[in-house]
């Protein structure tokens, strides 16, 4: 099984009925698997470095029934999307998410994002407020807490020089041996061992008076076993930096566990601040 392959299998796993568009912008034509009611509360799924839109089939099953769910393949990361030209700066990547939104022509929408993606979707809502109803966070980096070096340590060897074995290794350490589900666990082996390596675009926390202005309805999910991360401190960090935002701690979760193992949950506490946050129809 090659990537193509493993995708495919991967993207059957979203809900019946579920439709793959392609949407042109300057960055490169994004792949966006769409599922759910075209009238729903539009809600666009960002995934984390180096995973696809694969990664969300769970979390759009239990989904789709409330809200339009609209997850892209990142350009640069493994997927279907092509790349124009490389992000090299978190402003690149806030800048194809604002074409991506307005490309859909769906208006306003929430943002979900996990890992990578949760400190995009914190990016998009600060440079354009308008175009946000909401934010959700699933265990997000370099936005509360920076990495562990211990994280880091382990990460370098696939990142450098990435191996299935080495692949399988660091994600089992990272999760603490949790068994893991094989069809997104062979998209992202394939993802990491047969895509040409792009560069990694460094993010900065966003400074605190930032964050003090933010207004947008936000939600924030921490792994509590994430080893990307000190969980505690992130976790306190969100509610001291943002006193609005509703933080839950999902304490059987790890940073690589979300949202694939833990989809029912997160779906549920997704749904509901979407709902909570959608404005009544005019």
């Amino acid at each position: 099984m090659d990537f193509t392959e493993a995708y495919a299998a991967a993207a059957a796993r979203w809900p019946a009925g579920t439709d793959a568009l392609d949407v042109p912008t300057s960055w490169g034509r994004t792949h966006v698997l769409a599922a759910g009611p075209a009238g729903a509360p539009p809600t666009v799924l960002l995934h984390g470095g180096g995973a696809t839109a694969t990664a969300w089939a769970g979390v759009a099953r239990e989904l789709s029934g409330r809200v339009r769910v609209l997850a892209p393949d990142q350009p640069g990361s493994p997927g279907r999307s092509t790349s124009g030209r490389p992000f090299r700066t978190t402003a690149d990547q806030a800048a194809w998410l604002t074409e991506l939104i307005e490309a859909l022509d769906v208006g306003p929408v929430h943002l979900v994002g996990h890992s990578a993606g949760g400190h995009l979707a914190l990016t998009g809502a600060l440079e354009r407020p308008g175009t946000v109803f909401s934010l959700a966070l699933l265990d997000p980096t370099a936005c509360f807490a920076g990495f562990s070096p211990r994280y880091l340590l382990h990460a370098l060897p696939h990142l450098v020089r990435p191996t299935p074995a080495r692949v399988r290794r660091f994600l089992a350490w990272e999760t603490r041996g949790r068994a893991l589900d094989p069809a997104w666990l062979e998209v992202t082996v394939r993802g990491s061992t047969e895509f040409d390596a792009t560069p990694i675009v460094p993010t900065r926390r966003p400074p605190r008076a930032r964050l003090a202005r933010l207004t947008t309805p936000t939600l924030v999910l921490v792994a509590g076993r994430s080893r990307a991360h000190d969980p505690s401190r992130v976790a306190r960090s969100a509610r001291t930096l943002l006193p609005a935002a509703t933080v839950v701690e999902l304490p059987a979760a790890s940073h690589h566990t979300i949202p694939v193992l833990d989809a029912a949950g997160i779906a549920a506490a997704v749904g509901d601040h979407v709902v909570r946050s959608t404005p009544p129809p005019r």
